[in-house]
């Protein structure tokens, strides 16, 4: 009498194996996408869909509560700087650049220093004054205001106040012990380096400003354009990439830590 052979898949050797592989997938599968990732104290990983998401590499734009696409800027900001950009000012630079500010107090302070929602400029780096007013003469970043008065300024007219400006003292530096997260550390799964990185407390970068003691008010607005895309004369998109991807919260606590006023 002829035995037939049991298909493989009812072995229980084999049904064993596969079952315990199977058990083994998927507790690999929730360690691996849902709990270490929620272990993380960082806003992209609350929620599992979130955790999953984050762990599979799927961009936050695929998320429910994704950014929108940042328009197609009309123009973007043609300023390159460098180390040598404003380091040979010509004689009496800041003495021109201080005539020229007088057209400058009623909105940012009689010594550089905004009592209103528009920036303090009082120490402020040389090349971020610069590339900031390049760059409103160019019409990559947009003001009612400060493009028809920086119009027919010319380059030595626009190197001048930012030599003016950044001749004037400047507020004290937080103190980056009391600093929240996203300003000390940062956000490296949400590719958002720590703001005073950049900005100021830890170190700086060439261009970037200095973010002490600016009005609350005008940090937010600022923030929030990135954010949106409205504001879009940032280098290689930078800080849209990094404002887009901070929570509400994370914009409040950095306007909280370097604003002053509002």
């Amino acid at each position: 009498m002829t035995h037939l052979r049991k298909p493989w898949w009812r072995d229980r050797i084999v049904g064993g194996s596969l079952a315990t592989l199977a058990m083994l997938l998927l507790l690999s599968g929730v360690v691996g996408f849902v709990w270490l990732p929620s272990a993380q104290n960082d806003a992209r990983f609350k929620g599992i869909l979130d955790a999953i998401c984050g762990a599979a590499g799927i961009p936050r734009g695929w998320l429910a509560d994704a950014v929108p696409p940042l328009p197609t800027p009309r123009h973007v900001s043609t300023v390159v700087l460098t180390p040598d950009t404003l380091s040979h000012d010509a004689p009496g630079s800041i003495g021109r650049g201080g005539t020229l500010a007088l057209k400058c107090t009623m909105c940012h302070g009689l010594r550089g220093v905004s009592t209103s929602e528009t920036p303090s400029l009082a120490g402020q780096q040389s090349a971020s004054i610069y590339k900031q007013l390049r760059d409103y003469q160019t019409g990559a970043r947009s003001s009612a205001v400060m493009e028809p008065l920086v119009k027919d300024l010319s380059d030595q007219d626009l190197k001048d106040l930012a030599m003016f400006y950044g001749s004037l003292p400047r507020e004290p530096a937080r103190d980056l012990g009391n600093a929240p997260d996203i300003v000390a550390f940062g956000s490296p799964t949400r590719n958002i380096a720590a703001c005073g990185s950049c900005h100021g407390g830890m170190t700086s970068k060439l261009g970037a400003p200095w973010l002490d003691a600016q009005p609350r008010a005008y940090l937010r607005t600022q923030l929030l354009a990135f954010s949106h895309g409205t504001r879009r004369n940032d280098t290689s998109a930078q800080m849209r990439n990094v404002a887009a991807n901070m929570t509400p919260q994370e914009i409040e606590q950095a306007v909280e830590y370097y604003g002053s006023g509002r």
